[in-house]
């Protein structure tokens, strides 16, 4: 029986490469209900409700918080279902991605 054999010529670079990850921050605004923004943060990010409560408060006394850290690509998604959620609420909730270096 012939024996095959298999070579795979794949550049040892591109297995070695982690994703590039960004943190999801959330942004305060004067209007929308924080009782959306914990929604949000259950629905999308997965966080506990306690999770969702504490993030939410530390959006409205600072200014600003991380919903999560994810590679990009899951990162970006995040940022534009939160975006839609609140549009469809007429809330002006924002979120954008920031790199991680």
């Amino acid at each position: 029986m012939p024996e095959f054999s298999t070579k795979l010529d794949i550049d040892s670079q591109l297995l070695l490469e982690t994703p590039k990850m960004v943190r999801v921050i959330l942004l305060n605004d004067n209007y929308t209900e924080m009782e959306f923004v914990v929604e949000i943060l259950q629905s999308i990010y997965s966080k506990s409700r306690d999770e969702a409560i504490a993030i939410t408060l530390e959006i409205h006394k600072n200014g600003k918080a991380i919903g999560g850290i994810y590679p990009y690509d899951i990162g970006e998604v995040k940022v534009q279902e939160t975006i839609k959620a609140a549009k469809e609420a007429q809330f002006p909730l924002k979120a954008y991605a920031e790199s991680i270096e």
